[in-house]
This record gives structure tokens, sequence and C-alpha cells, in this order.
């Protein structure tokens, strides 16, 4: 099961990516399997030396009892040292997000998050991108229909 991030292509300009794992509890991993979460305004954070992901939505577990964890609770990202001090100095010398572009479960046991390291884009970006696109889409029903 995948959960991908559609508005992470359209917000920011991706210029580079990066697996990690993710910290969850059992009842998360279950419901992710099952295709309860999302990803849509999270990012991360570097907080204490350590890389965390912020506003994952994991549904509760159905199935779950009483000590589900909290839905949008920070977690966890799980990475080396030396890579968590590589991003720490891409983010701060030029002003990068990280931003989760799609979760999913790797040899059917890991759950991971593969991360974009982007430039948010700007406003005119965005509106010319969208006018591409729709003279492309023009253009294919022009030749479909001759």
């Amino acid at each position: 099961m995948e959960i991908i991030n559609r508005k992470a292509g359209f917000d920011y300009a991706i210029l580079e990516t990066l697996e990690a794992g993710i910290l969850l509890v059992g009842c998360e991993v279950k419901s992710i399997r099952a295709g309860s979460a999302s990803i849509k305004e999270s990012f991360a954070r570097v907080k204490g030396g350590e890389l965390y992901l912020v506003n994952m939505y994991v549904a509760p577990y159905a199935q779950g009892n009483r000590h589900n964890p909290a839905e949008t609770r920070e977690r966890k990202l799980l990475l080396k040292r030396r890579e968590i001090d590589k991003l720490v100095g891409r983010i701060q010398q030029k002003r990068l997000a990280l931003v989760p572009l799609k979760v999913y479960i790797k040899k059917n046991r890991y759950v991971k998050v593969l991360l974009g390291l982007g430039q948010p884009k700007k406003m005119y970006d965005k509106k010319e991108k969208k006018k591409q696109k729709d003279i492309e889409r023009e253009l294919q029903r022009e030749f479909k229909i001759t």
C-alpha cells in the first residue's frame, strides 16, 4: 500500500530524494497497511539533532484498543547521523524544505518514507505550469479529432 503526497510536486521543486525509516507503534503499522493514512499537510523537522515527521495523519486502527496513539503525533524518522547532518546543512544553507513524497511498505515488512528536499515554488511558476498543461491538453484534443 502506498500513500502519496500529490500536492508536494505542485508546491515544491524537488531537487533530491532520500528514503528513511519511520518509528511507529504496532497499531499504526496495521492502519498504514490498510491505507488509512495521509501525508498531505505533513513536513519533516529537525529537533534536538533528530528528524521528525510532523502532521502525518494515521487513522486509529479499527480493531485496536483504547491505547491507540494520537493521530497526528510527531513520528521520529530513522536516518544515520551523517545523513541528518548533511540534510541540516543543506536545509539551512539554501532554505529548502523537507517534504514527504510517499509512505510505503518495503519487502512486506518495513514502513518507509520517501523524503524530498525541495524548494518552494512561486505562484507565477505554478500558474505557468498549469498554463502549459492546458496548452498540451488542447493540442492532444485537436490531434485526436483529426
